[in-house]
């Protein structure tokens, strides 16, 4: 919708341009312009679609500079939370997890999901910085009713370094309202997005 705004807006300035432009030259505006509105914005959303969900992920594509790097699908990996319990001093197992990432060229969702909680991104973004590409988003997670009198709903933030071109791993740090933080870890890749924890492991047992 924010494209479709925009768009109207740029191919409107243009055509007044034109329109004013013709008229400062022949002393009368050429409207004929204004036929072509519609038509002009129609194409130029249509472009801009299918770069959007398809033409930026296209291998070749994603060898320009410039182009967001696609991590889109479904990753599996390993949390290791650097908590200690403080009733026996030690820490949790490492735990398997899934991260689902949905990406347009324009936009990235990430999702979390473990056997107990899934964590959904209200903002993410994928960048190069000093040529390294990763993956920052905030989340907010929601533990499953059977584990809410020891994991409460939080909000926290995670950042993934994004190794190899295409991308063959993920590895970074996350950290919570709550205090905690701790490593993630993804090696193994499906493109399919799965919806569930069950449906992401049945992916990876394929």
């Amino acid at each position: 919708m924010k494209h479709t705004i925009t768009i109207r807006v740029i191919v409107g300035v243009v055509v007044l341009i034109i329109v004013g432009a013709t008229w400062l030259q022949d002393g009368r505006p050429d409207l004929a312009l204004l036929k072509l509105f519609s038509a002009a914005v129609l194409a130029c959303v249509a472009v801009l679609n299918i770069w959007d969900f398809w033409l930026w992920r296209i291998p070749l594509i994603q060898k320009i500079p410039g182009v967001p790097r696609s991590i889109r699908g479904t990753w599996k990996g390993t949390l290791t939370s650097f908590w200690i319990d403080p009733t026996t001093g030690a820490k949790p197992d490492p735990k398997p997890v899934y991260l689902v990432v949905r990406q347009t060229a324009s936009r990235v969702i990430v999702k979390l999901l473990t056997n107990e909680s899934r964590s959904s991104s209200a903002i993410a973004s994928v960048s190069v910085v000093d040529d390294s590409c990763m993956l920052a988003y905030l989340y907010l997670n929601k533990p499953d009713m059977r584990v809410e009198h020891r994991s409460r709903i939080h909000h926290g933030s995670t950042v993934l370094d994004v190794s190899g071109k295409p991308p063959r791993s993920l590895k970074g740090r996350y950290w919570t309202d709550r205090d905690s933080k701790g490593e993630l870890e993804f090696a193994e890749h499906r493109k399919k997005l799965a919806d569930s924890f069950d449906e992401a492991a049945e992916l990876f047992a394929e």
